[in-house]
């Protein structure tokens, strides 16, 4: 793909509409009602609530909602927020809060993380013998908007449970996550080492807004390793701890045959032995359904067993160093690698390119598949553009899915406020089916083709015909909150439900009595009032006139709630006010008759809606490649190398974009995938101490010893900075040689010219430099240094850099001329003190000679004829090197 782009080596917010439904304190004691479930709608005796046995296991989902769960909600205090902006803000649709009473859950635990340091303790319903409750808010609704930001990830919706093994399963770690999002289980179990490296790394690529472990691993005066380094790397999220016996193996497995849709069925051989993510699982979902105050419907989710092998790992001091997915300088600027491939149209694609860069996939096969897709979108611009055109059209589909697939536990006016809007979106995207299929219709390529075969999946037309027979074909999405309103109203066709016209009618008859009202009011004042809505005020008058034109520059009497921007007012009446209560009152009518009908609806094609589980694989995957085919034409690629810091960067910039399927230049057409990358980068703009950046040197080289292999790519600029020169080229040299044995592939910037020494004693050393130029002014009486931003091979031939760089500053020309005395001084003595005899050079040349040989017997995969030809070329460079009798020599 020469020219084009690299192949893979196989060696290696719109107007919102929300509000908060009713509160309902959960109510103990009473014998267990089984629930009747229709998707949508959860049947129960009114006035009660189900709260079956607690069984060792943890109650199933539809029982308890969250009897005996948790022993504490330890929070960060810098994380501590009202309860709503904890959960993100729903941009429509409801967000029904669940508040209960620590009085009424039997909820006991026998340890506290009261001692741990820098951690304060909230109450919670979730906690025995505490007063006070803790509000859990439903995130029931998802945003809408289709715009490309980054934003996508601003507000955090995902809940993690940690557990570790215990005794001499310490350091077998399970994870389990789940999106409020997105209905999808990923499952994760894995050995790590004392730095729990994988772990952080993980936790870092989801972002939580949750943490969940064990109470065992934070009792007082006796927490884990593994509990300390999480608390101190996500210092900003909420931690939870629950009963050990949660975490329960057995009752994992129940919950993943129970709510695992068929399509996914195989998950069950690849998970049933990992007993810890199995655990995990068991303590998330069973948390999940007590804070959402909703169960997930039988059948309805994605779970997925995330295995490491896959994807290169990236550790998060290497991938804030690259400055990946923030900038370092600013976080809220988008110079950053996901900023720059960034051309996404869907909150869905925004989440796979974070998600990819992140974990840079290591399979040639599928790295070369996605830049066969990418070529042939940079190919065919028809194919490009139409597929652009439909695929901003999507809203986030996951979202979506994983809202249709929670069963609230109660049903409120915004319960079903959210389920009509859900179904007006669910219509929507099975619209934009058959156009993205139009669009795929010509491609080439393998993966576009299994794409399209996978939109011929019948179920997407099932589905469309019997939501089509139920609402009106002109009922769609629309932007504005009261345009919406009125899609939702007059959502279901005439003529199905009698009730349901008369009161549309009612409804319709109000509005208009409304906007009479105001007409009337504008004529009595003569004055230019207009009728404007809003989500928080309802229907309210609105008018643009200067004060000077109303009567003693006062608005009438009559108006209440008045408020005043510019030459803008907006203000009420005490007539309005009513008539927006019974707007209110008409409207809730119409959603309850909307949601039975939604309900029945959604309930006939439940058995088909696992569909959209591919859809939105599609729809993210196809918007991810779209935008790295959109950045290609716009971006240039080479590095910029306006240093070495830069060209490293860059090179491990450049690797990551390969191993998802980025074009990157021709010049890196051939790669060595790398499965994991490290980097320790200096930062031009760090003011430390000596000793405390030589502390953080150390710990970033001791993580890179301790972790990598001969598959890692890592990548060193300047260590050994906070110390004295000897003791930096000691370390460097020593560090070099380490890895040199790893056999990492390893790019190694230093200002230790001494360092570059080390090609003569290991075969697989290269040196390289930046050339820089020595350009005199125009007045002939100045030299400048000109960097050139060329790299070439070997090492600098540059001599006394420091001080020509001084020249060219504006230091006293009197300091420079005695800082170039006392150079030339210690260099006499330096050179004095290094004279060799042939004897000592002789030795040198032998020695250099045998570590050759032993590196050639140990690494080389010559053939006979050239290994022949090496070894000719070591005996001359020997002979070379070996002194000549007479000669004075010194060590240059």
């Amino acid at each position: 793909m020469a020219g084009a782009g690299g192949r893979a080596a196989a060696s290696a917010t719109s107007g919102s509409y929300t509000g908060r439904g009713s509160s309902t304190p959960g109510v103990g004691g009473r014998a267990e009602q089984t629930p009747h479930y229709t998707l949508g709608l959860l049947q129960t005796p009114h006035g009660s609530e189900s709260t079956g046995g607690s069984s060792r296991g943890g109650t199933r989902p539809g029982g308890s909602s969250g009897e005996g769960l948790a022993a504490g909600r330890a929070a960060r205090s810098s994380a501590v927020k009202p309860a709503v902006s904890e959960r993100g803000e729903s941009y429509f649709g409801d967000k029904s809060s669940c508040v209960e009473n620590a009085n009424t859950l039997n909820l006991t635990s026998s340890s506290s993380v009261r001692g741990l340091n820098s951690t304060c303790i909230g109450k919670t319903p979730l906690s025995s013998g505490r007063s006070g409750c803790r509000s859990h808010t439903s995130l029931m609704g998802y945003s809408v908007t289709s715009s490309s930001a980054v934003s996508a990830h601003t507000v955090a919706s995902v809940i993690v449970a940690v557990v570790e093994g215990r005794g001499l399963a310490r350091g077998e770690v399970g994870m389990a996550s789940i999106d409020l999002k997105n209905p999808e289980l990923i499952l994760s179990q894995f050995a790590d080492n004392t730095t729990y490296a994988k772990v952080i790394t993980k936790l870092k690529i989801l972002t939580p807004l949750e943490i969940i472990m064990s109470n065992t691993a934070c009792d007082a005066g006796n927490t884990t390793k593994l509990f300390n380094l999480i608390t101190e790397h996500f210092k900003n999220v909420t931690f939870s701890t629950v009963q050990r016996k949660y975490f329960n193996e057995t009752k994992g497995l129940e919950y993943i045959e129970q709510l695992c849709a068929s399509e996914f069925s195989t998950i069950f051989m690849e998970v049933q032995s990992k007993y810890y993510s199995l655990a995990a699982a068991a303590a998330l979902l069973k948390y999940v359904e007590f804070i959402q105050n909703a169960v997930y419907a039988p059948k309805s989710l994605k779970v997925r067993f995330q295995g490491s092998e896959k994807t290169a790992m990236i550790d998060s001091s290497s991938a804030q160093n690259l400055e990946l997915v923030i900038n370092n300088r600013d976080s809220r600027n988008g110079h950053t690698l996901l900023g720059v491939l960034n051309y996404t149209k869907t909150p869905g694609g925004s989440r796979r390119l974070r998600s990819n860069i992140l974990e840079p996939l290591v399979d040639a096969e599928t790295i070369n598949t996605r830049l066969d897709c990418v070529q042939e979108l940079l190919q065919d611009e028809e194919l490009f553009f139409g597929l652009q055109a439909v695929i901003s059209k999507f809203l986030d589909t996951e979202q979506l899915l994983s809202v249709l697939v929670q069963i609230p536990k109660q049903d409120t006016v915004k319960t079903a406020e959210s389920k009509i809007t859900n179904l007006i979106y669910l219509k929507h995207t099975l619209e934009l089916v058959e156009p993205l299929k139009a669009a795929l219709r010509s491609c080439n390529t393998q993966l576009l083709k299994a794409y399209y075969n996978s939109l011929e999946d019948t179920r997407f037309g099932i589905i469309l015909e019997k939501i089509t027979t139920v609402i009106n074909d002109d009922t769609r999405y629309t932007k504005g909150c009261l345009s919406m309103r009125t899609q939702k109203c007059y959502a279901v066709k005439p003529n199905i439900s009698e009730f349901l016209d008369i009161a549309r009618r009612t409804y319709t008859e109000i509005v208009d009595d409304i906007a009479g009202m105001i007409t009337q009011l504008a004529e009595k004042y003569s004055l230019p009032m207009k009728t404007s809505f809003s989500s928080a005020r309802g229907f309210f008058i609105q008018m643009n006139a200067d004060c000077s034109t109303l009567p003693n520059g006062q608005l009438p009497s009559e108006f209440t709630k008045i408020t005043k921007m510019k030459n803008t007012y907006s203000f009420t009446s005490a007539d309005l006010i009513k008539m927006n209560e019974r707007c209110q009152e008409s409207l809730r009518e119409i959603y309850h008759m909307t949601y039975l009908i939604v309900c029945k609806l959604l309930n006939e094609i439940y058995e088909h809606i696992h569909c959209l589980y591919k859809l939105s694989d599609i729809v993210s995957m196809l918007d991810m490649l779209l935008s790295f085919a959109h950045a290609c034409t716009l971006s240039d690629y080479g590095p910029n190398m306006s240093g070495k810091s830069t060209y490293l960067k860059q090179i491990a910039l450049c690797q990551i974009m390969a191993q998802i399927g980025s074009y990157v230049p021709a010049e890196y057409c051939s790669f060595r995938i790398a499965e994991q990358i490290f980097t320790r980068i200096g930062m031009d703009d760090d003011i430390e101490t000596n000793a405390s950046t030589f502390m953080k040197e150390m710990k970033e080289i001791t993580y890179i010893i301790q972790n990598a292999n001969d598959k890692s790519l890592i990548i060193i600029d300047e260590l050994g900075r906070g110390t004295s020169a000897e003791e930096g080229i000691g370390i460097c040299y020593a560090a070099c040689e380490y890895l040199l044995n790893l056999k990492a592939f390893t790019l190694f910037a230093t200002h230790f010219l001494e360092l570059c020494h080390i090609d003569a004693l290991y075969p697989n050393v290269e040196n390289y430099h930046f050339e820089v130029q020595h350009v005199r002014s125009s007045a002939g009486n100045k030299e400048k240094i000109a960097y050139t931003y060329t790299l070439s091979k070997g090492y600098t031939e540059e001599k006394n850099y420091g001080l020509k760089a001084a020249e060219v500053s504006s230091l006293p020309s009197s300091i420079i001329l005695d800082a170039k005395e006392i150079t030339n001084h210690i260099a006499k003595q330096i050179l004095h003190r290094q004279k060799s005899t042939p004897e000592m050079m002789k030795q040198r040349a032998a020695y250099q000679l045998a570590m050759r040989f032993v590196q050639t017997a140990r690494n080389s995969r010559l053939d006979p004829d050239s290994l022949r030809v090496y070894l000719k070329a070591l005996k001359k460079k020997y002979e070379a090197s070996c002194p000549t009798p007479g000669k004075n020599y010194e060590q240059q």
